[in-house]
């Protein structure tokens, strides 16, 4: 399986260590360009298709930051269900205020409260 990561420098050189690939993303626009060439040109917005830049992808592993940045086309390409699946992870700078982890989502989807 091949991972790639897209967030903040220092966890793109953190991930490196452990032999995952990634880039570095300092903003929506940065963000929104990686993301179209890592899922093959995947655009909500535009029927436009670009060349897939990571064509072995299964897992790409995004900062909380990043996602946010991506919205609709991040979105959109969880509900069509395709390869690269994506995991969200915190930033350098801990959990985001608002954003529920996994565990807490699915506690809530079975209701169940330990």
């Amino acid at each position: 399986m091949d991972y790639y990561f897209l967030g903040d420098p220092e966890l793109v050189t953190a991930f490196r260590f452990v032999g995952v690939r990634g880039e570095a993303v300092s903003g929506p626009d940065a963000a929104l360009a990686a993301f179209r060439r890592i899922t093959a040109g995947y655009d909500v917005t535009a029927a436009a298709v670009l060349p897939r830049a990571e064509p072995d992808c299964r897992v790409l592993i995004l900062t909380e930051e990043t996602a946010d940045w991506l919205g609709e086309d991040l979105t959109g390409w969880q509900l069509a269900g395709r390869y690269p699946l994506v995991v969200e992870i915190p930033g350098t700078l801990g959990r985001q205020a608002g954003r529920k982890t996994l565990v807490d989502s699915i506690r809530e989807a079975i209701g169940v409260h330990v």
